[in-house]
């Protein structure tokens, strides 16, 4: 398994700074992640360090809460893409999916879907599952695919709870084998990534990665 290849490598804290997010790019060229995973005003940044490299930039819509509108979150997005992110990971409207409000929620992820595949980027769609009931985890997983998202992402890593290895799970059985999964929030060991792989995530969003390739590289001896 090329674990670094499974991981955006992440620095989403309020008050980094950008001597951090040089840093964080840095490690990202070294280990080879999938990505760094950035607010948006550092994705400009983040693009330059890693220019020529094949680490991508991915940014976050709608983060943390997802309580601004579809036309807010795909303005975002647009953005972020402009400033050189490839990858978008968007938060969904969490009220509205435990309104049931179907409708609402596949329109404001379909907002961002549309404006990301437009310019050839990767769209996640954050579900902050520790805020919902396991119809809302598959109601959202399938909303989500509907909307033609790439991914499913387990959690912003801002709520009370980050991934679970049944909710991993749950939401790989519940997009089929074509999605992707991500799982996101807590994972700070090499047995918990490989948990996560084992359920169904074939993306992990870790601020530890450098202390998980650490691991790894000593067990490989």
């Amino acid at each position: 398994m090329n674990i670094a290849s499974l991981i955006d490598h992440t620095l989403l804290k309020p008050e980094a700074t950008p001597e951090q997010i040089v840093q964080l790019c840095t490690e990202a060229r070294e280990y080879g992640f999938a990505s760094v995973c950035v607010n948006p005003v550092y994705v400009k940044l983040a693009w330059d360090l890693l220019k020529g490299s094949p680490v991508k930039v991915c940014s976050v819509v709608g983060f943390p809460l997802g309580a601004t509108t579809p036309e807010v979150k795909a303005f975002e997005a647009r953005q972020a893409i402009r400033d050189g992110a490839s990858e978008i990971d968007m938060v969904i409207h969490i009220g509205a999916l435990k309104a049931g409000d179907d409708d609402l929620v596949e329109a404001d992820i379909a907002a961002v879907v549309d404006v990301s595949h437009a310019a050839g980027a990767l769209c996640k769609v954050i579900l902050e599952t520790c805020y919902l009931t396991d119809d809302e985890k598959i109601r959202g997983c399938i909303l989500a695919k509907r909307a033609g998202a790439d991914f499913v992402k387990t959690s912003t890593g801002f709520g009370p709870r980050g991934a679970t290895v049944e909710d991993v799970a749950l939401m790989r059985r519940t997009v089929g084998p074509d999605m992707g999964v991500k799982a996101a929030g807590g994972i700070r060991t090499l047995e918990a990534l490989q948990q996560m792989v084992a359920a169904g995530a074939n993306r992990i969003g870790a601020s530890a990665s450098v202390k998980i390739m650490q691991e790894a590289q000593s067990v490989q001896g």
